[in-house]
């Protein structure tokens, strides 16, 4: 009989279905390679919530097995979980230049150190094991993207990372079409693409176009112009840097985020910074409106950024002026559009002029679109597909573009986080799924809110709470002092005296009730209280506040 053959295992666990946290591990035998180690930021039920990251049980498990983590680009939703899983899992991390020199600023911040960092370049190929990486220049909103080739003993796996096809790029730097076309001829086992605009007709937009509307807008602007984008942006804030030097203004960066990556960028060559166009905020005064540019975080709303705080006065150096040109250079997030909503009308309301959305060309996606994406497929022509980066719907509208290019059915593979596909040189197919999910991060715990927390925070934030407090007699179990009741977020107890009174007897009558029945248990007691007052306060309120009985015993 002969031997079966060894199986090469993907494991995504993160960035399938939902837009952020993407990782994905390959495993062969005794060896595995961990691609991206991404964050994603909490949705709007996620209370409190100041990152979420991927679940790493699995990883934590075989980590004597991982030979080390490589990055397609810099963007927080590829390299930002890294501090937390650098901690659990201490491997070697390979990345570009402008990747690595973001990645050790967070790991500076997370006071992390003697961590190894690899620097590679678009070309080079590293050995890891059973796995040799090829890293291919691509085009994205960051410097330095890279898709990846790995070879492995059942094929070569291409993950494109995120990817467009633009023709004229800021950098001059085109994506190397060539090197695909070339890894394409010599046979694909599988792809794996990002399919963020796979449900977009046509192709992205080139980043130049963007230039030119901001030459526009500079040229016939008077008055100070404030451009809020993301601080990973490196290719915007480039163009916006450009067209204020062409105009003679001085740039002002603002936000914690956007002053790092300009500083790190600046500092690798990724951005190519004027003499002396940079100025620090507390020097802006010393210049008139019309020489003016700030280049803001803000661009989705989030209420801490910069912008965000000046939109509502509450930043310490900017005050938005009557007449003031602010630009949003970004489309919002699915899921942000009500805090960026809220942003504009601040702004209108302090006399700004807002260009947003559609306009103006101020903003292009970083990611291809179906004729970009056909493109890839065409020269890659791998047997096998996956489609990676997106919701469930951009993931089977890139499952459906690959069919209407002649791919079987059978061959496609639109998965879940966790699931596991196992693939030889001669088949491929599902066989099973490890632990994966969401990890959220608030403050410095890392994992210890969980849906339980979540659900008594909503709660909280919907019903408000109500604190009994009561003293009874350790030997009769009569009520000593008390009830005394504290209400937060429920009602206003001098505006509801009539209810508080009410609530009281309600709490003494369900204590004598278990005094006749002789229960003396805490957790009974407990029970029986909050039992009567939720019957009761629904009845009287058509509300459901928190209930949490306090006893003590004297």
């Amino acid at each position: 009989m002969g031997r079966k053959p060894t199986k090469l295992k993907i494991i995504p666990l993160g960035g399938l279905n939902e837009v952020g946290k993407n990782m994905t591990a390959f495993e062969y035998k005794d060896e595995i390679l961990v691609l991206d180690c991404g964050l994603s930021f909490p949705e709007d039920e996620m209370l409190g919530i100041d990152i979420v990251i991927p679940d790493i049980t699995y990883l934590i498990k075989n980590k004597e097995k991982i030979k080390g983590i490589v990055l397609t680009h810099g963007h927080e939703d590829h390299i930002g979980a890294l501090p937390y899983v650098l901690k659990k899992i201490n491997v070697p991390v390979y990345g570009s230049r402008l990747t690595l020199g973001l990645v050790e600023n967070k790991l500076k911040e997370h006071k992390m150190n003697n961590l190894h960092l690899e620097r590679i370049k678009p070309g080079d190929i590293i050995k890891l094991g059973v796995f040799s990486i090829e890293f291919i220049h691509t085009n994205h909103s960051i410097p330095d993207a890279c898709a990846l080739a790995i070879q492995t003993p059942v094929g070569t796996i291409l993950h494109t990372g995120d990817f467009k096809i633009d023709y004229t790029p800021i950098d001059g730097e085109m994506i190397d079409l060539h090197k695909f076309a070339e890894i394409g001829q010599k046979g694909v086992l599988l792809m794996m693409a990002d399919s963020t605009n796979a449900e977009r007709r046509g192709s992205t937009m080139s980043e130049k176009s963007v230039g030119v509307t901001f030459e526009n807008i500079f040229r016939n602007t008077k008055k100070r112009i404030i451009v809020a984008t993301f601080a990973s942006n490196v290719h915007r804030i480039q163009q916006v840097m450009e067209a204020a030097h062409k105009y003679n203004r001085k740039i002002v960066v603002s936000g914690r985020s956007m002053i790092n990556v300009v500083n790190v960028a600046n500092e690798l060559g990724a951005l190519n910074v004027p003499d002396d166009i940079i100025i620090d905020i507390d020097q802006m005064d010393q210049y008139e409106d019309e020489r003016i540019v700030i280049i803001t975080t803000g661009s989705q709303g989030e209420p801490m950024a910069a912008l965000s705080r000046m939109a509502s006065s509450d930043h310490r150096k900017v005050e938005i002026r009557q007449g003031d040109l602010v630009v949003f250079s970004s489309t919002p997030i699915p899921g942000n559009e009500k805090l960026v909503s809220r942003v504009i009308n601040q702004l209108f309301e302090k006399g700004a002029e807002v260009i947003y959305e559609s306009l103006a060309d101020v903003h292009v996606s970083g990611h291809a679109c179906q004729e970009e994406l056909k493109l890839m497929h065409r020269l890659v022509k791998p047997k096998y597909f996956i489609p990676v980066h997106g919701e469930f719907k951009h993931l089977k509208r890139h499952a459906q573009l690959a069919e209407e290019l002649g791919m079987p059915k059978e061959n496609i593979f639109t998965i879940q986080n966790g699931t596991i596909v196992e693939l030889t040189k001669d088949y491929g197919k599902v066989s099973g799924s490890v632990p994966s999910g969401r990890i959220l991060v608030d403050g410095l715990g890392v994992g210890d809110v969980g849906n339980i927390v979540l659900r008594d925070r909503k709660h909280l934030a919907e019903d408000g709470l109500m604190v009994i407090v009561v003293t009874i007699s350790r030997e009769t179990g009569k009520i000593i002092a008390g009830p005394d009741i504290i209400s937060r977020g429920f009602v206003y107890v001098r505006e509801s005296e009539d209810l508080m009174v009410e609530a009281k007897d309600v709490v003494r009558n369900a204590l004598d009730s278990c005094g006749q029945q002789n229960v003396r248990e805490w957790s009974v007691l407990k029970s029986s209280i909050r039992d009567a007052l939720k019957d009761f306060l629904y009845e009287k309120t058509k509300r459901r506040p928190m209930i949490l009985p306090v006893i003590m015993e004297a």
